[in-house]
């Protein structure tokens, strides 16, 4: 009876008695019916129901997605910062290395006290001093001088420019071209640089001639600023001996016409001078200027230095061979005078059988100021390369693009070898105090002081002044006089 009273006066609840037990268990309190005891104390209140343990399946993808876009967004703000640590790292890394060499090699070195990276400095002369005396008294032996001659240049073969495929091509081109008989007009240009700009202008000036199927007229030469020399074609090469092996490709005459002479009042430089880009391609050429040379039957294109592709057909890339191998060749009273060089610098050098050394010593003083390097000079030599700079190339090197850095040249090799480095260089090669050197250039700069060393180093030191006889040298005593680097070379 008294259990069912008991019984009765229990609270109602319309849960099972599974999970009576299970909430009061989860909620901390002990059962009843597990611990077996006969506990009197009141029942606690009935726990709010539990989430259920087990989700749906539309649950679990809102989480998924919530969690993948949480994923995404710190995997992208991870991403962007990363970016942008890295971007100021790639820009600072540079502007710390640029600040250092400055700082290092640049002007601010003497500033900060930093001693001076090594080679951006001008010491040979120094070293020089040091070595001397190892080096007058470590002559090369006869076994190892011989060892630095037995070394033979492979001498190429020369392939013929002659190509009767690309002939024929050339053939069917000019007759193509034609619109009508005879030539499209007149072409003139005017090379410029020392030698070797000028020879590759003539070779493009001869190759656009035949792209245009114009009459070409003998190159000339622009008085050049820094050396004016007042030589033309025919004090260089052979006009006669140019025209004769061209004939069949492109006609070369030596001036224009008196009809158009008169047009211009009998002076080809009042000839509307043709500005080209430089590397101009075929179809440029083809394009642009055939039109306006058909029209005015004469064009003039200054200057004339790179002024076509490197990339041309064949048939026009033929030109260029023959005109550089077979079409230019010395002048008669230079090749006669090279001739006789040689063969006295054969007879001065018995001590090595007849071999000698020639170097083309390029240190004159536009090449040392050109570099931007600094030698011993100090102070008054960088003056005096300021101010030659300003007065031949006209502000050229005070654009805002163009920061001077002597150092920075040194180190990256692109100062012009002094003297007395040429010699250490040839002493090193295993060259001794024998061997015969002979001097290709200009007048060298500073020349009593930066050849002492040199002589010092080879007593058989000879010059074109030193082996021909002051008869031989007066037909060129016009270019000596000006001290023209390319006269040197062409003397040599």
């Amino acid at each position: 009876m008294a259990a069912h009273i008991a019984t009765a006066m229990k609270p109602k609840n319309n849960n099972s008695n599974s999970n009576n037990n299970s909430n009061c268990c989860s909620n901390g309190y002990s059962s009843d019916v597990s611990n077996g005891s006969d506990n009197n104390s009141p029942s606690p209140p009935p726990s709010p129901p539990k989430p259920r343990l087990t989700p749906s399946l539309s649950q679990c993808r809102r989480r998924l997605r919530s969690k993948t876009k949480s994923f995404v967004r710190r995997e992208n703000l991870g991403s962007g910062l990363n970016f942008r640590r890295n971007l100021r790292y790639l820009l600072l890394l540079p502007l710390l290395y640029i600040s250092g060499l400055l700082m290092c090699v640049g002007p601010f070195s003497g500033f900060w006290g930093y001693a001076s990276v090594p080679g951006s400095v001008y010491r040979s002369y120094e070293n020089f001093q040091r070595l001397w005396d190892d080096i007058r008294l470590d002559n090369s032996s006869a076994l190892q001088l011989s060892s630095v001659w037995k070394y033979k240049r492979r001498v190429k073969v020369q392939k013929p420019c002659s190509n009767s495929t690309a002939r024929n091509h050339f053939s069917m081109y000019r007759t193509s071209i034609m619109e009508s008989p005879g030539s499209s007009g007149y072409l003139i240009v005017d090379a410029n640089g020392g030698l070797n700009q000028q020879r590759s202008a003539i070779c493009n000036a001869v190759a656009v001639a035949g792209l245009l199927n114009a009459i070409l007229v003998i190159p000339r030469f622009e008085l050049n600023s820094v050396w004016r020399d007042p030589s033309q074609f025919g004090d260089i090469y052979d006009e006669e001996h140019f025209i004769n092996n061209l004939k069949g490709y492109v006609n070369v005459v030596r001036e224009l016409p008196e009809a158009l002479m008169e047009i211009y009042d009998q002076n080809i430089s009042n000839i509307p001078n043709f500005r080209v880009q430089a590397w101009a391609t075929v179809n440029y050429y083809l394009g642009v200027v055939l039109p306006i040379l058909r029209d005015q039957r004469v064009i003039r294109i200054a200057p004339f230095a790179n002024r076509l592709t490197m990339n041309v057909p064949s048939h026009i890339q033929l030109l260029r061979c023959i005109t550089n191998y077979k079409a230019l060749k010395f002048s008669p009273p230079i090749s006669s005078l090279a001739e006789k060089l040689v063969s006295r610098m054969i007879e001065r050098s018995s001590m090595t059988g007849g071999k000698y050394v020639s170097v083309h010593l390029r240190f004159e003083q536009d090449m040392v100021a050109f570099s931007c390097c600094v030698y011993e000079g100090g102070e008054a030599e960088k003056l005096k390369m300021d101010s030659f700079r300003e007065q031949e190339w006209k502000g050229k090197f005070k654009r805002k693009d163009g920061v001077i850095v002597p150092a920075l040249n040194r180190i990256e090799g692109k100062c012009p070898l002094t003297p007395v480095e040429v010699g250490l260089m040839l002493r090193g090669m295993g060259f001794d105090n024998n061997t015969s050197i002979y001097i290709a250039s200009g007048k060298i700069y500073q020349a009593e002081k930066h050849l002492a060393p040199l002589r010092e180093m080879f007593p058989l030191l000879y010059t074109k002044e030193s082996l021909a006889t002051p008869d031989e040298l007066a037909p060129f005593e016009i270019f000596m006089k000006l001290e023209c680097p390319a006269a040197s070379l062409r003397l040599a």
